[in-house]
């Protein structure tokens, strides 16, 4: 019935005015604490390094495997002499 795309929330009129005003909002925010949010940052830092191990191994099951196969798997040719 309707021959137009239907247009997201977030580039109508009244998205893009959200926007610009919680990016005003950001701004004078973070301009009257910059010295409490500067002093976070190594903070926010370290804490990212264990955060990224545990999301980035997630999908790829962990640190078992890593695409090799056990001796049962392969080939005796491969294993060496026994």
């Amino acid at each position: 019935m309707h021959d137009h795309a239907e247009t997201s929330w977030w580039r109508s009129r009244m998205g893009v005015v959200v926007i610009g005003f919680a990016l005003i909002v950001a701004f004078y925010v973070l301009r009257e604490h910059y010295a409490h949010v500067f002093g976070a940052l190594p903070y926010l830092l370290l804490l990212a390094c264990p955060l990224m191990h545990l999301f980035m191994h997630h999908g790829h099951g962990g640190h078992a495997g890593h695409g090799e196969a056990s001796d049962e798997l392969r080939p005796r040719a491969e294993r060496g002499p026994t």
